[in-house]
Protein backbone atom coordinates (compact mmCIF):
# COMPACT_ATOMS: atom_id res chain seq x y z
CA UNK A 1 0.00 0.00 0.00
CA UNK A 2 2.74 2.79 0.61
CA UNK A 3 3.82 2.17 -2.78
CA UNK A 4 0.60 2.57 -4.34
CA UNK A 5 -0.02 5.51 -2.39
CA UNK A 6 3.40 6.83 -1.55
CA UNK A 7 4.01 8.87 -4.74
CA UNK A 8 0.89 10.93 -3.53
CA UNK A 9 2.36 12.32 -0.75
CA UNK A 10 0.57 9.52 1.56
CA UNK A 11 2.57 8.01 4.12
CA UNK A 12 1.85 4.04 5.35
CA UNK A 13 2.22 2.17 8.28
CA UNK A 14 1.68 -0.13 10.96
CA UNK A 15 1.57 -0.48 14.90
CA UNK A 16 1.99 -3.84 16.29
CA UNK A 17 1.80 -3.49 20.09
CA UNK A 18 2.23 -6.63 22.26
CA UNK A 19 0.00 -6.90 25.24
CA UNK A 20 -0.85 -3.11 25.94
CA UNK A 21 -2.74 -2.64 30.04
CA UNK A 22 -6.21 -2.20 28.57
CA UNK A 23 -9.54 -3.16 30.30
CA UNK A 24 -9.03 -5.60 27.57
CA UNK A 25 -6.58 -7.59 30.05
CA UNK A 26 -7.27 -6.04 33.34
CA UNK A 27 -11.09 -6.54 33.52
CA UNK A 28 -12.81 -9.14 35.53
CA UNK A 29 -15.20 -9.77 32.57
CA UNK A 30 -12.32 -8.92 29.87
CA UNK A 31 -10.15 -11.99 27.91
CA UNK A 32 -7.48 -11.85 30.38
CA UNK A 33 -9.82 -13.07 32.80
CA UNK A 34 -11.46 -15.63 30.13
CA UNK A 35 -7.81 -16.38 29.02
CA UNK A 36 -6.81 -16.85 33.03
CA UNK A 37 -9.89 -18.98 33.00
CA UNK A 38 -9.56 -21.16 30.00
CA UNK A 39 -6.09 -21.94 31.66
CA UNK A 40 -7.21 -22.42 35.40
CA UNK A 41 -4.78 -19.51 37.09
CA UNK A 42 -5.71 -16.35 39.05
CA UNK A 43 -6.22 -13.73 36.55
CA UNK A 44 -3.85 -11.35 38.86
CA UNK A 45 -1.28 -14.53 38.19
CA UNK A 46 -1.70 -14.80 34.12
CA UNK A 47 -1.33 -10.58 34.34
CA UNK A 48 1.71 -11.08 35.85
CA UNK A 49 3.70 -13.53 34.23
CA UNK A 50 2.58 -12.38 30.88
CA UNK A 51 5.11 -10.78 30.04
CA UNK A 52 7.88 -12.90 30.95
CA UNK A 53 6.33 -15.67 29.13
CA UNK A 54 6.06 -13.91 25.95
CA UNK A 55 9.11 -13.17 26.12
CA UNK A 56 9.21 -9.81 26.71
CA UNK A 57 12.22 -7.92 28.16
CA UNK A 58 10.77 -5.40 29.88
CA UNK A 59 8.74 -7.97 32.22
CA UNK A 60 5.53 -5.31 32.15
CA UNK A 61 2.92 -4.56 29.91
CA UNK A 62 2.99 -1.82 27.34
CA UNK A 63 1.56 1.34 27.97
CA UNK A 64 -1.65 2.76 26.16
CA UNK A 65 0.73 6.33 26.33
CA UNK A 66 3.84 4.04 24.51
CA UNK A 67 1.76 2.91 21.56
CA UNK A 68 -0.14 6.42 21.28
CA UNK A 69 3.33 8.19 21.37
CA UNK A 70 4.52 5.70 18.46
CA UNK A 71 1.27 6.94 16.50
CA UNK A 72 1.37 10.60 16.67
CA UNK A 73 5.68 10.15 16.05
CA UNK A 74 4.37 8.15 12.83
CA UNK A 75 1.53 10.77 12.18
CA UNK A 76 3.33 14.00 11.84
CA UNK A 77 3.21 16.50 9.32
CA UNK A 78 5.04 16.25 6.10
CA UNK A 79 6.14 19.34 6.53
CA UNK A 80 7.71 17.92 9.79
CA UNK A 81 11.42 16.85 10.08
CA UNK A 82 10.10 14.13 12.76
CA UNK A 83 8.49 11.09 10.49
CA UNK A 84 8.51 12.42 6.95
CA UNK A 85 10.74 9.38 5.85
CA UNK A 86 9.26 6.86 7.65
CA UNK A 87 6.35 4.78 5.31
CA UNK A 88 6.05 0.94 4.36
CA UNK A 89 7.29 -0.13 7.96
CA UNK A 90 5.74 -1.71 10.60
CA UNK A 91 6.45 -0.40 13.91
CA UNK A 92 6.54 -3.24 16.61
CA UNK A 93 6.21 -1.93 20.37
CA UNK A 94 6.49 -5.35 21.72
CA UNK A 95 9.03 -4.77 25.09
CA UNK A 96 11.10 -6.77 22.87
CA UNK A 97 9.02 -10.14 22.78
CA UNK A 98 9.58 -10.58 19.18
CA UNK A 99 13.68 -10.72 18.24
CA UNK A 100 14.80 -9.25 15.47
CA UNK A 101 18.93 -8.83 13.93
Amino acid sequence: MAEEVGPRGVRVNTVSPSPVRTDMWESPTGYGAELAAAMGVPHAQLLAGLPTAMGMLIDRFVEPDEVAALVAYLASPLASPLASAATGADHIVDGGAVKTA
